[in-house]
């Protein structure tokens, strides 16, 4: 059973008009995670998932439903992973210079970081692409690659993986990027058997893992 002072702990940055599975997808995945399928009933992820956001206030995603945050900024923790989920309302967070300085700091000091979608937009912003290859939803890459062209995006991929940043096209990508991240840290056998327990199947992520 992992320790608590064992666990990797992620935080996923949501705001209003994230996209639900943008961030839904991924914490799903490493929520259910698991280093012993036998105790899935009695062991805990060896992930610690928190959603994070500028207040605690409600959180309206971009197709209307509403959940409440884990932390703000100021009071989050230390993290292993920084996950920027996309949406609509990335246009406004990237125009949000304490937030994009937040990014760019915590982004320096964790382990991995990752995005889904639009959410490479934020870290485009924070200058965490500069120099890297990316990924992003298939309507929004040349615009992307217009606006950081410090970065390349790939087209076609559903992630893309460079150092130790994770950037996964739109939308369900995320679990793609999520199984990844779970084989790079725990090994392929684990994502697979989570991948099996979500009875989640693409084409991609065999060639991915």
């Amino acid at each position: 059973m992992p320790q608590e002072n064992q666990r990797k702990r992620i935080g996923i940055f949501v705001y209003p008009g994230v996209e639900l599975l943008d961030f839904c997808g991924p914490y799903e995945v490493f929520t259910s995670v698991r280093l012993n399928e036998e105790w899935r009933y009695e062991e805990p992820s060896p992930f610690e998932v928190l959603l994070l956001s500028e207040s605690l206030d409600t959180i309206k995603t971009h197709n209307g439903m509403r959940f409440f945050p884990d932390c703000t900024l100021n009071d989050c923790p230390v993290l292993d992973i920084l996950t920027i989920p996309g949406g609509l309302g990335i246009r406004e967070a990237i125009r949000n210079e304490t937030l994009v300085c937040w990014i760019k700091e915590r982004g320096e000091q964790v382990e991995w970081i990752a995005s889904v979608c639009t959410g490479a937009m934020l870290l485009g912003r924070a200058g965490l692409l500069d120099g890297k290859k990316a990924a992003t939803h298939w309507r929004w890459l040349t615009m992307l690659q217009t606006q950081f062209p410090s970065a390349q995006f790939i087209e076609h991929r559903r992630v893309v993986e460079d150092g130790n940043t994770l950037t996964a096209a739109g939308v369900s990508a995320g679990i793609d990027m999520a199984l990844l991240l779970t084989a790079r840290l725990y090994g392929k056998d684990i994502a697979w058997a989570t991948a099996k327990h979500i009875e989640y199947v693409s084409s991609d992520l065999e060639s991915m893992i």
